[in-house]
């Protein structure tokens, strides 16, 4: 790592967080966190000034914190949806669901604390559409995603010092998107969702922002083809 600000991104192997990464680059050392070492080492050789942060969301305390000395910025971008309606969701279900998208960056946020507050670091959390309104067969995934609005909200509030960015990105063409097709039996054609570099952008513009500016929410939505 250099003298540059360090930015840690989970879900960085593909899709928004893999996107994100590369927004980020040019501007700071990266920490790419998830669970496919594989793909996290390839993004790491092409981004100078990364490295492969391998760990599982599923066991937070397993992280290497060994190599966060410095820590400028987190970018939660990890997550999972399962769809379906209520009435069929199972407790494993739910558990799983808040465990990756709510509990992990609770966890994670807090274990890297000390090293945000010293830098007057930045929170990113990536949401969802479906953290502002809930559709019928996203209960599951859409009751995290309030949850995760309301826990950026609070440590907003809590960490004065931090800056804190919820970022809404509609449907967008990722790994996790054609998933969702499938889901609800569609096809998954990548051309009419949003770039994931579109969301990178984003989130770099209110990583970058100057001081005096707080940028506390982004909404990011597909235009009409």
């Amino acid at each position: 790592m250099s003298d540059r600000p360090v930015a840690l991104v989970t879900g960085a192997s593909s899709g928004i967080g893999a996107a994100i990464a590369r927004s980020l680059a040019p501007t700071h050392d990266l920490l790419l966190g998830g669970r496919d070492e594989s793909s996290l080492s390839v993004l790491a050789a092409e981004l100078p000034g990364a490295q492969a942060w391998p760990f599982d969301l599923a066991n937070v305390a397993s992280a290497d914190l060994t190599a966060v000395s410095r820590l400028d910025v987190v970018v939660h971008s990890a997550g999972i949806a399962l769809l379906g309606p209520l009435s069929e969701a199972t407790q494993a279900d739910w558990r799983q669901t808040f465990d990756v998208n709510v509990f992990a960056v609770a966890e994670l946020t807090n274990l890297v604390l000390p090293q945000l507050r010293a830098a007057g670091g930045h929170v990113v959390l990536i949401n969802s559409g479906a953290g502002l309104n809930a559709n019928p067969g996203w209960g599951v995934y859409a009751a995290s995603k309030f949850a995760l609005r309301a826990y950026a909200d609070a440590l907003r509030g809590d960490e004065p010092a931090l800056r804190v960015t919820t970022v809404y990105p509609g449907r967008t063409a990722t790994p996790m998107q054609e998933s969702v097709r499938r889901q609800e039996g569609g096809e998954y054609d990548p051309s009419k969702y949003i770039d994931p570099a579109s969301v990178g952008r984003a989130v770099a513009s209110a990583v970058l922002a100057t001081p005096d500016a707080h940028i506390t929410e982004i909404n990011v939505r597909s235009r009409p083809h």
